[in-house]
């Protein structure tokens, strides 16, 4: 089986059975990854261009162990050690790659659509989307999706809330996207001035601005960091208010009752929305997100390496 398309530029445009394909991949993935030899040669010849414009940990150490678990060669490019810093446009730089004559790129970009720009000027060659802006960080949505069924067997059916910033994330409206595709129920919950008002219309999730009444209806609470990089005003009066109105905190869950998985996407603001205690606790599975994210971004790469050449 192959995937319906040929690049990873968010959730939006993947079918079921892509989304199917990736997290069944990833299975057989996780099983090497348990062996004491944890290399496969799967993409041997392929070369692989990490173009992190954008800081982070946990997503590009992800993609490199993944592309080197695969044996691909891997290039590793961050806008701030690059002719980026002397002016260098996107443009230019995608020239640059193209006449170097690599197979897939995975790419990290503050603007939105970023991506999509790169896809539509290297036609035959790979682009695997890992964050652009506030639009898709489809690869984190999998990585839940998977992480998810992991733990309570399949996405149909089950009620997953998202908790926090919603309006300036990403990872929400991948996870968005993703799970209602998947024939899974999503509400969002939050402060009124981090959701937008035309969600429930637009993305067919349910709305609760009740934190307590969001986890008693959910099965699954991924916790979303506050983006405060992305946010042009003051949205909410104080972290300390916000984490008072909606911080999954211990008190909170026991007064709630339920067992209730706890995710949370990274990097961790504890004690604003998320307590250390809920992190750390049985009910929590974000080391184990981490974990099957290698596994997800080899799914994701050996997959789009089969349809390189194709259109």
């Amino acid at each position: 089986m192959q995937l319906s398309t040929k690049h990873l530029l968010g959730i939006k445009d993947l079918l079921p059975q892509d989304i199917s394909l990736i997290l069944s991949t990833a299975t057989q993935f996780k099983e090497v990854l348990q062996r004491p030899v944890k290399k496969v040669p799967s993409l041997r010849d392929v070369t692989i261009v990490n173009l992190f414009y954008e800081n982070s940990t946990r997503t590009r150490i992800s993609f490199e162990l993944a592309e080197k678990r695969l044996s691909a060669d891997t290039i590793n490019f961050t806008a701030s050690g690059s002719s980026v810093s002397k002016g260098e446009t996107l443009l230019d730089t995608v020239n640059n790659i193209l006449s170097m004559k690599v197979d897939m790129v995975v790419m990290r970009h503050s603007a939105s659509g970023a991506p999509h720009f790169l896809a539509k000027h290297l036609p035959d060659t790979a682009i695997v989307n890992a964050g652009d802006g506030i639009n898709e960080h489809p690869t984190q949505a999998l990585l839940d999706a998977f992480s998810i069924s992991e733990r309570i067997g399949g996405l149909e059916g089950k009620k997953i809330l998202l908790v926090g910033d919603i309006m300036h994330s990403r990872v929400a409206l991948s996870n968005i996207y993703l799970l209602k595709k998947m024939g899974a129920e999503v509400m969002v919950s939050g402060p009124p001035t981090l959701i937008s008002p035309y969600i429930q219309e637009a993305l067919g999730v349910k709305v609760e601005y009740n934190l307590k009444k969001a986890l008693a209806w959910c099965d699954v609470a991924n916790v979303l960091r506050i983006q405060l990089e992305r946010q042009s005003q003051v949205l909410f009066s104080s972290l300390r208010e916000y984490n008072l109105a909606f911080g999954v905190t211990r008190k909170l869950l026991d007064e709630v009752n339920k067992d209730i998985v706890i995710m949370h996407p990274g990097p961790i603001n504890r004690g604003v929305e998320i307590d250390s205690d809920v992190a750390d606790g049985n009910e929590s599975i974000i080391l184990q997100q981490v974990e099957n994210g290698v596994a997800v971004r080899m799914a994701v790469l050996y997959l789009l390496a089969g349809k390189k050449g194709d259109n």
